[in-house]
């Protein structure tokens, strides 16, 4: 039963099936000078984990382009729970929602390799878009669609 003020929304830390997992580790070039993680590259992470995700599942992101779709990025929410400091490793935990249309939403976590730890939390959306016209495309490629398909079932 819920409780007045609880929230129907699940937490965006709890796990979910299908978790790719991206091992990091924060070298000097990732922190500022203070040895922190530069917020920016908690972001390079979560792309780098989405395209060995999609590498994982058979799809070549040199293979789109090839096809002339690009997946830009449209929307980013990122929650910063705690700092990662320099020579700290972490799992990088990317999760996509079955597909809508030609939007792609993907889930992240960056979790200590115990998992004990929650660094960040994110959510972001992508969409397909026809490189030459430079225009979101009315459909997924085929061959990442039935890929996805595939998955998702």
């Amino acid at each position: 039963m819920k409780t007045p003020g609880q929230s129907d929304r699940r937490s965006s830390i709890e796990p979910e099936p299908n978790w790719f997992e991206y091992p990091v580790r924060a070298y000097p070039h990732h922190t500022d000078y203070a040895g922190i993680v530069w917020h920016g590259t908690y972001i390079a992470w979560m792309e780098e984990a989405r395209v060995e995700y999609l590498r994982a599942t058979g799809v070549e992101f040199a293979d789109l382009v090839a096809l002339g779709c690009d997946l830009p990025v449209v929307e980013l929410s990122v929650r910063y729970h705690q700092s990662m400091e320099m020579g700290t490793s972490a799992v990088v935990k990317a999760s996509m929602e079955p597909p809508s249309g030609v939007r792609l939403n993907w889930n992240y976590q960056i979790r200590s390799p115990d998992g004990q730890i929650v660094y960040l939390t994110a959510r972001v959306t992508l969409v397909a878009v026809d490189r030459q016209k430079g225009k979101i495309m009315r459909r997924l490629p085929a061959s990442l669609a039935q890929i996805l398909a595939a998955r998702s079932t």
